[in-house]
């Protein structure tokens, strides 16, 4: 049942599957294009034991279901290497578990990412710096490992550097990285990882995501020491990751000394090239790249004056916003419109101010 259900998810091109626990039974759901659609009802007993198997295949503790769990392995679908994220959580009814699925090979030409080149050029010249830090923000599903793999692909390819990453756990698997998994039961913390990987001769060094106060002094002591770090965060936008470094205790001196960009990013649908609307039977069912990543960029300039509006000093300097880019991709035709509803804040606020 579960290779069945992993299956139906990958051909069905689907990023996350949902495991969802009820009063009387469970629902597995598929996430396509940011919405949850049910596939099917499983009896509680079902649920029960397809989640301890899952879980069982990812290394995790099958008999504990009163605190949430992370976990990840892969399995093969068609002929390719498939990478699944596990995340349980206790329910009122049951655990539920929601699988991100990764496909492992996929690696995606960086400038196919991003629907400005513009955006393509400034992040590849960014890293071909030699020290500081790189900090990509976004929702879940915006696109940031999809970003963060290509750029390191790219940095190992073409520049021949030296590319570590530390993850919890490993998204994807590439052989062209050196990746080194957090396992807090054999001692290898974000910490003694980070030590241990400095020793190692990198050139740059990844560290999968700013979850708290230790990971973010680590990802700038990693930077401070003459590396370059690429790292991950969820904010709003590429500000609000500022205001986040402060309250996870890392000073202003130190960002000035180590940020060298911040890039909030979302995953938008795009139009089809060939009819310009969103249903075309003829080309938009073959046509499988139907989003693309836009970026708003702050570095440079923008950025030291976003550093002294930390101060209390007025930010002069305008950077292409979220906002500017969608509306942008819309005004050129790339763009379907309700994407500005749906990823652009103020749009909402102004429709439930105008009802």
């Amino acid at each position: 049942m579960a290779e069945t259900i992993i299956k139906q998810a990958v051909v069905s091109r689907a990023t996350d599957i949902h495991i969802l626990p009820k009063a009387e039974h469970s629902q597995v759901l598929f996430r396509l294009t940011y919405k949850l659609i049910p596939k099917i009802n499983l009896t509680l007993e079902e649920s029960e034991r397809l989640i301890s198997y899952l879980k069982f295949q990812a290394s995790m503790d099958i008999g504990e279901k009163r605190r949430p769990q992370n976990g990840s392995f892969s399995i093969e679908v068609d002929k390719q290497i498939i990478g699944l994220r596990l995340s349980t959580l206790p329910s009122t009814y049951s655990e539920s578990l929601v699988i991100r699925i990764l496909p492992q090979e996929d690696y995606i030409p960086f400038h196919r990412l991003s629907l400005f080149p513009k955006s393509t050029r400034i992040l590849l010249s960014m890293i071909k710096f030699s020290h500081g830090l790189i900090i990509f923000t976004g929702p879940t599903g915006s696109g940031k490992t999809t970003t963060l793999y290509s750029l390191l692909q790219h940095s190992t390819k073409f520049h021949g550097r030296n590319v570590i990453t530390l993850e919890d756990p490993v998204e994807k698997s590439s052989e062209d990285l050196l990746q080194v998994q957090v396992n807090e039961k054999a001692g290898i913390t974000y910490s003694t990882g980070l030590k241990a990987i400095l020793r190692h001769d990198p050139d740059i060094i990844m560290v999968g995501e700013i979850r708290d106060s230790e990971t973010a002094k680590i990802a700038v002591r990693a930077s401070l020491t003459g590396h370059l770090v690429l790292t991950t965060m969820h904010t709003r936008n590429a500000k609000g990751a500022l205001y986040r470094l402060m309250e996870f205790g890392v000073n202003w001196s130190e960002m000035e000394q180590t940020l060298v960009a911040i890039t909030a990013q979302r995953l938008v649908e795009v139009l089809c090239p060939y009819c310009l609307s969103e249903d075309c039977p003829i080309y938009c069912s073959h046509h499988k790249e139907n989003r693309a990543a836009v970026y708003e960029i702050l570095y440079g300039s923008a950025l030291q004056e976003a550093l002294m509006e930390l101060k209390g000093y007025t930010m002069q300097r305008k950077y292409p916003t979220l906002k500017q880019v969608i509306s942008k991709g819309i005004a050129l035709g790339f763009i379907k419109e309700t994407e500005y509803e749906r990823w652009v804040l103020d749009s909402a606020q102004e429709t439930l101010e105008y009802t």
